[in-house]
């Protein structure tokens, strides 16, 4: 367990991405130091920041002598590393886990996340197609929700870190959640964990 170095968190406020490195950061109880990114002005382009992140995105975070890019990569990092309980990302539970992250990595980022993009940042995607793909993973999510109260169990893992932030800020980009009772009570089951904190809002049309 690498408990010593102080974390370096490289991040944007307003990305969904950042956010669920920022969040299981504080639900561990972790000290991170929270850098803000200039993406206005092309901060994630510059060499320095190229020679953290490859593909110049956030978040990045830095562990020591350790450079960890790609958000799920950190939240399997910080838990392998960082969680002495080992409950974020159980054995037992891995595959289970590691399937869900691909998700966050295809669905969740061609629907809600793209739906907000578009609304939000004026990414140039298809709306309509990113909110359909949402209401797609919408309806699958709020099914497997009605038989547990977390994505793989009873306990939460790094894989509901890695779905809650861009499902509860759908609705910026035009995704309701209002259909979907299990999602909003899984939530709020996230919401309600010590150590919790939100993205803030972000209005439609209202570019970083």
């Amino acid at each position: 367990m690498n408990m010593t170095a102080k974390l370096k968190l490289h991040r944007f406020e307003k990305s969904g991405h950042s956010h669920r490195a920022v969040l299981f950061a504080s639900l561990l109880g972790l000290d991170a130091e929270l850098i803000d990114v200039d993406l206005a002005n092309g901060a994630h382009k510059t060499p320095d920041y190229l020679k953290m992140h490859p593909f110049g995105q956030v978040p990045v975070l830095q562990d020591g002598d350790q450079t960890i890019w790609d958000s799920n990569a950190i939240l399997v990092h910080l838990a392998t590393n960082h969680d002495a309980s080992g409950e974020w990302y159980p054995d037992d539970k891995a595959s289970a886990i590691q399937a869900w992250l691909s998700v966050a990595a295809g669905p969740l980022f061609n629907g809600p996340c793209a739906a907000r993009l578009v609304t939000v940042f004026g990414a140039d995607f298809d709306h309509e197609r990113t909110k359909a793909t949402a209401t797609a993973l919408f309806e699958i999510l709020d099914k497997e929700l009605a038989e547990r109260a977390f994505l793989v169990g009873d306990k939460p893992t790094i894989a509901d870190i890695a779905l809650y932030s861009y499902t509860a800020h759908a609705p910026e980009g035009g995704a309701p959640l209002e259909p979907y009772a299990n999602i909003r009570a899984w939530l709020k089951r996230i919401e309600a964990l010590p150590g919790f904190v939100a993205m803030p809002e972000t209005k439609a049309g209202l570019l970083a």
